[in-house]
This record gives structure tokens, C-alpha cells and sequence, in this order.
């Protein structure tokens, strides 16, 4: 099936990155080797290590957006839990919703060793001074949306993110090593349930087609915007922290879509979508940008439902927070005593 050999293929990227991560911490650098003879010797910069400003205030930003929208994105797939169709479906869910969870805890831990606490990044989140990923502003309107979301957008995640198990930064390229992995699953469970859903009912079938019809643009839109107008893109390539430009991305993902929608038997809804000879890649309607920095800066039809929800989880979970850091120092005066 075309999108496990499609995973699979993303998958054994991700075990090559894990391969080069482990050899790249046995070729240690002498200590004293500048930042860039480190990125110039494609190692890693460790939390310890002397870096620029600007690299570290540009890892905060994309590991905390990165982070965000992991914990986010919790919201639009929990919204079915309740409503799903049978037990094992319940199930599924309840486990891939557990590991977006887990995903975030890594990224802030990530985050953390470049010097910013976590109270930090959540304040940042709350008060929507940092962003998170555009795509978890659209609702999910039916249970065909599980399987787009699987299939898009979990799929868009992991083009855009197999990439950042070989970034710079050492500790963001690990965490991503196991997030990639899991996120490689994620994408597969949801081309199968999208796949049910295609080969059933007439009613289903069409379910399945709005759902992609609804999610495709979006998926497109996460890469960021195109090249030209990218503020980070060239700095953070240049420093390898990305190793592809936006355009580059979103091409692959696009290649890697078309024959899996055929599979599915779905129409992905673009007209001017077909292959070119010359460029040896299928040419396609860019995503509307223009929406793309709107919902970005908050214009999105679900952003003040995911934000005002995330604040209400915060506040509640406050008894929660409390008793953690009192049960902390207790032990810590036990073990001073």
C-alpha cells in the first residue's frame, strides 16, 4: 500500500538520522572548536556549547511553535473521542491523542536546555505571544476528518519534520527522532481509516472526499510560506538546522500524495494538478498564503476556541501543578535532613 511504503521509506530516513546522530557523538569535536567549525563539520551543538544569540532565540521559537502545536493539536482529534464509531477506533485515538502529548513534553524539555523555562513557554503560548501550527485552527466537522488528519496532516508532519532528526541543535534532533517514529504510525492509521471510510457506503465515500477536499490546502499551507517570502528559512539552513527550503517540502509531500489518493480512491481538489516531464514533479495550486498569515496571527475559524480551551486546561490544571512542586520539596527536605 502505497502510504506504508511511503511511511516506510520516511521511517528508514529517521533510523539513518538516528544511525549518523550516534556516529556524530563518537567523532566528538576537540572542545574548543568554534560554532561554526562544529556546523561546518555537520556535528551537533550541544546545550553547553557557545552559540550566537540569534541561534538560540531562533531554536526557542521553532522548538516552542513546535512544541505548541503538539499540545494544541490534542484538541480538534480529542473533539471525536466521545464520537467514534467502535471501541477500536475509540482506542486508536485515545493513543495517538497520549502521544501528541508526549511529543510536546519533548519538545519543551528541548526547549529548556537553551536556557527558557517551561513557565515561560507556557505564558508565551497562553498569551498568544507564540504561535503554533496553522492547521489546528480548522475544525473537524466529521469522523472522515481522523483519517485526513492522519493521512494530511500527520503525513505534511513528518515530510516537513524527518528533516530535524539531523538539525544542529543535539537535543532537538533527539527528541525528533522518536517523534518522527511515532508520527510515521499516526500517518498510517489514518490512511487506513480514511481507506474504510473510501470503500464504503456511497454516504461514506463522499464523507471521505470532504474531508480531504477541506484538509488538503491546509496540509499544503503548514510548510510555511513560499521560499521568497520566508523570514527564517535561509538563516536556519544555513546554520542546518532545516535542511530543505519550504518549497522543497511541500513538492514531496505533494509527490508523495498523488498516488496515494488514487489508492484511496479520492480526488485530491486541485485541477491543475498533473505531472511534469521536465521538472520529474507533479505541478499543483499553491495553498492562499494570504489565509496562511491570517490564521497564523490568529484570524483562524477555530483559533480563539483552541486558545481560549488551552488557557481553561491551564487554569484547572493549576491543583495539579501545586501538588507536584510541594510533594518536590518535601522530598528534597527529606533527603537534606
Amino acid at each position: 500500500m502505497p502510504a506504508v511504503a511511503g511511511a516506510e521509506r520516511l521511517l528508514g530516513e529517521v533510523e539513518e538520522a538516528e544511525a549518523a546522530l550516534r556516529e556524530a557523538a563518537e567523532r566528538a569535536l576537540d572542545g574548543e572548536a568554534s560554532f561554526d567549525a562544529v556546523i561546518a563539520a555537520d556535528q551537533k551543538i550541544e546545550p553547553r556549547d557557545a552559540m550566537p544569540d540569534a541561534y538560540r532565540a531562533g531554536l526557542i521559537r521553532q522548538i516552542a511553535q513546535h512544541a505548541h502545536s503538539e499540545i494544541i493539536g490534542m484538541q480538534p482529534e480529542g473533539n471525536w473521542i466521545s464520537r467514534a464509531p467502535s471501541l477500536r477506533r475509540k482506542a486508536i485515538l485515545l493513543a495517538k491523542v497520549q502521544d501528541e502529548a508526549g511529543h510536546g513534553l519533548y519538545l519543551y524539555a528541548a526547549a529548556e536546555t537553551l536556557g527558557v523555562s517551561r513557565a515561560e513557554l507556557d505564558t508565551a503560548l497562553l498569551t498568544g505571544k507564540q504561535k503554533y501550527s496553522s492547521i489546528f485552527n480548522y475544525p473537524t466537522l466529521s469522523w472522515a476528518d481522523m483519517g485526513a488528519i492522519g493521512w494530511l496532516v500527520d503525513g505534511a508532519a513528518i515530510v516537513n519534520q524527518v528533516p530535524l532528526c539531523r538539525c544542529s541543535y543535539g537535543p532537538y534532533a533527539r527528541a525528533m527522532i522518536r517523534v518522527c517514529k511515532e508520527e510515521s504510525f499516526h500517518q498510517r492509521q489514518g490512511y487506513q481509516s480514511l481507506y474504510v471510510l473510501a470503500q464504503g457506503t456511497p454516504e461514506q465515500r463522499a464523507m471521505a472526499q470532504d474531508a480531504v477536499d477541506r484538509w488538503w490546502y491546509p496540509s499544503l499551507a503548514m510548510f510555511g510560506p513560499p521560499d521568497a517570502d520566508s523570514t527564517h528559512s535561509a538563516q536556519s539552513m544555513a546554520w542546518k538546522v532545516k535542511r530543505f527550503s519550504n518549497d522543497e517540502l511541500r513538492q514531496r509531500f505533494v509527490d508523495m500524495c498523488v498516488p496515494q489518493a488514487e489508492i484511496l480512491g479520492v480526488t485530491l481538489p486541485d485541477p491543475n494538478l498533473t505531472w511534469n516531464e521536465l521538472r520529474g514533479h507533479y505541478d499543483y495550486t499553491s495553498p492562499d498564503f494570504d489565509e496562511l498569515m491570517r490564521v497564523v496571527k490568529g484570524d483562524g475559524p477555530c483559533s480563539r476556541q483552541r486558545l481560549a480551551h488551552r488557557n481553561r486546561a491551564h487554569e484547572d490544571g493549576a491543583w495539579v501543578r501545586e501538588a507536584a512542586a510541594a510533594y518536590a520539596a518535601k522530598k528534597n527536605r527529606k533527603v537534606m535532613a
